[in-house]
């Protein structure tokens, strides 16, 4: 037994089932953690079987099985004849706590400043819903295309925190695709730091889809659009792109990362809280640029507090002056569901604690 099938075989949990039966509802991650403490490691040993058309799906009324060739665990859908295969095949995670984001949610590389925007709205109303109209200035457009009518979230801003610190990354936006109200409330949600040259590292603006419009005249920089496919309501300020399918992956596998991923941090969570359990989204400071696909599945781990000591120290500023840094605290898994260039959306798999905002 090699050193690499033995640190694997150490994996599967000593109470594992000798197999175990798919049902409607199961999620990959589930089933892996029949099986395996450690359910990214699935891919590593899964047995596809090649009697089947696409090996790598998992469906309900499917046997799994564990075994063990030449010393190494393997996992499978246990040996027999073929059958047909109805239904909708298992997903890594129940695709109901992540469709919105996989929808509707997109980080750009560009900046909101520079994108067209909706500057009046039918009979000068509040909201704008589908079959009203819009008007849009600065797009450039032909009459009959179809355009998708975003509104900005957050803008996205990677630095490298100096020892002790734990600010990072995320700014509300408003409208205008400006800075949102700061106080002192928006201050602790917030995550940001700088860079000891006083910048940061752009990462992407966050943008959600709010509907879909198709142009119908066009004056020199002023359009009218018709409200076609309303997803939320419009308002003055969001913002007009392009419009296209945007396919998403809903079907893939847990795995650890392809590569290093240094300075991987939680750069904000859903609805804008700053702590999360089980089942809720995040973003990720990293993305398809740093080798970050879907699937991959990250460890997560508070950083730990700087403490002086104050036990070797009689005096106070002796005892800041001898800083300790505890050791990093491990809270949870995240597994990642979509990614950008420089961000990633990932849903909090399992943890012991909340996971908060700048945990790495």
């Amino acid at each position: 037994m090699t050193v690499g099938s033995y640190a694997i075989a150490t994996e599967v949990r000593s109470d594992h089932p000798s197999t175990y039966t798919v049902v409607k509802g199961d999620t990959l991650w589930d089933i892996a953690g029949r099986f395996l403490r450690k359910p990214w490691q699935w891919p590593e040993i899964w047995q596809a079987n090649p009697q089947i058309k696409n090996p790598h799906l998992i469906y309900p009324g499917d046997v799994i099985s564990l075994a063990y060739l030449d010393g190494q665990p393997r996992i499978g859908v246990t040996g027999g004849e073929p059958r047909i295969r109805v239904g909708e095949p298992v997903g890594a995670v129940p695709l109901a706590d992540i469709q919105a984001f996989l929808k509707q949610l997109e980080v750009r590389g560009d900046e909101i400043t520079g994108l067209p925007y909706v500057i009046g709205l039918e009979d000068d109303r509040l909201l704008g819903s589908a079959g009203q109209i819009i008007t849009v200035r600065g797009l450039s457009a032909q009459p009959g295309e179809m355009v998708r009518i975003v509104r900005p979230t957050a803008r996205y801003v990677k630095v490298n925190p100096k020892p002790g610190s734990q600010r990072d990354g995320v700014t509300s936006l408003d409208f205008r695709g400006r800075r949102d109200h700061y106080d002192g409330e928006t201050f602790w949600k917030e995550a940001w730091h700088h860079d000891e040259d006083g910048s940061g590292s752009f990462l992407g603006n966050e943008v959600m889809t709010q509907a879909l419009a198709e142009v119908t005249q066009v004056r020199g920089d002023i359009s009218v659009l018709v409200l076609r496919d309303e997803q939320r309501d419009v308002r003055i300020g969001d913002r007009v792109v392009e419009y296209d399918e945007r396919p998403y992956d809903n079907s893939f596998f847990p795995h650890p990362p392809s590569g290093a991923t240094d300075g991987a941090r939680v750069l904000a969570v859903a609805d804008g809280l700053y702590a999360a359990g089980t089942r809720s989204v995040v973003a990720l400071a990293v993305g398809r640029n740093q080798g970050v696909d879907n699937g991959t599945t990250f460890s997560v781990w508070t950083p730990g507090m700087h403490v002086a000591d104050r036990v070797r120290h009689g005096n106070l500023i002796a005892a800041k002056n001898d800083k300790v840094k505890l050791p990093d605290e491990f809270v949870g898994n995240v597994m990642v569901f979509r990614t950008f260039d420089n961000v990633s959306y990932g849903l909090l798999m399992d943890g012991i604690k909340p996971v908060r905002v700048n945990d790495l």
